[in-house]
């Protein structure tokens, strides 16, 4: 399974950017879609996780500002991000495990988008 991330880019303080994330290959089914995110010499966090039954939850850190969604029917993940600030500057990685079929799972994890917040 290949998850494909895009939508990053440079945006201004308080500016919206919005990702994209969409998986492919032989899927039965997704379970959790995830955004994660790595800034500069920081730990990967993960920012927002979405399950199968459209259950969300956040970092703190994004709570208010952040909404991820899911197309179940495109296996896409999105994640709307307003009110972008400096801390938000970071690398933003998909991530997504589910069924390849009634006795296989998989894990993967998308390539990284930038999202540089800067004025």
């Amino acid at each position: 399974v290949q998850l494909q991330a895009s939508g990053g880019g440079l945006v201004q303080p308080g500016g919206s950017l919005r990702l994209s994330c969409a998986a492919s290959g032989s899927i039965f089914s997704i379970n959790v879609m995830r955004w994660y995110r790595q800034a500069p010499g920081k730990q990967r966090e993960l920012v927002a996780f979405i399950t199968s039954g459209g259950s969300t939850n956040y970092h703190d850190s994004v709570k208010g500002r952040f909404t991820i969604s899911r197309d179940n029917a495109k296996n896409t993940v999105y994640l709307q991000m307003n009110s972008l600030s400096r801390e938000d500057t970071a690398v933003y990685y998909c991530n997504a495990d589910g069924l390849l079929d009634a006795w296989r799972t998989f894990g993967s994890w998308g390539q990284g988008t930038q999202v540089t917040v800067s004025s």
